[in-house]
């Protein structure tokens, strides 16, 4: 019999990781359907759909075995010339991320690049990126919750080495976190 695996706990983030990670993506590129990791079973649900003539500009998910402060996996962007389907696993190299704080928690979000994706062989670092992305995905997490009345606040983006750093704490947070929530969650323990 064959179990399903829970994408936030038995995926591993990489062997590469930091640099290069394993990224669960949630959300189709143009999709305005917000599906978000159920943490008790794993699925993907419905948590809504975005308000006003927004959409996601690229691939959305998490890193497995991460935990930050806002009780979630880290969050992460994944730039790739196709569209990435929800419930994928892909291989990304982190490029930067991007500060930001939501409701008054912190909630950063990593940018990378689809490993294999010609278009972004040659990207390492955020700066390489086209200044319009980076206004992109800026702009997008500016305006997303607006309609909703929730307060978002960007800042700059940070480079690889900023990103990879948070990356590398997210997941030490969850080598620490990990028996509490999976016990919170209803996992078996290792």
């Amino acid at each position: 019999m064959m179990t399903k695996r829970h994408p936030w706990f038995d995926i591993d983030p990489g062997p590469k990781a930091p640099n290069q990670v394993h990224a669960f993506i949630e959300i189709e590129r143009n999709s305005r359907l917000k599906l978000e990791l159920e943490k008790h079973t794993g699925f993907l649900i419905v948590d809504r759909i975005l308000h006003g003539a927004v959409h996601y500009p690229h691939s959305y998910g998490f890193i497995p075995q991460t935990y930050c402060d806002d009780q979630d996996p880290l969050d992460i962007f994944v730039l790739c010339s196709e569209t990435i389907p929800s419930g994928t696993i892909v291989e990304a190299k982190v490029v930067g991320a991007m500060r930001m704080t939501d409701q008054g928690e912190l909630d950063d979000k990593i940018i990378a690049v689809a490993m294999g994706d010609p278009a972004y062989d040659e990207i390492f670092n955020i700066t390489q990126l086209p200044k319009y992305q980076r206004s992109e995905l800026k702009k997008f997490f500016e305006e997303y919750k607006t309609l909703e009345n929730k307060e978002v606040i960007v800042e700059d983006f940070m480079n690889h080495d900023e990103a990879a750093e948070a990356v590398q704490m997210s997941m030490e947070s969850y080598q620490q976190e990990a028996e509490r929530l999976k016990a919170k969650y209803g996992q078996s323990p290792d």
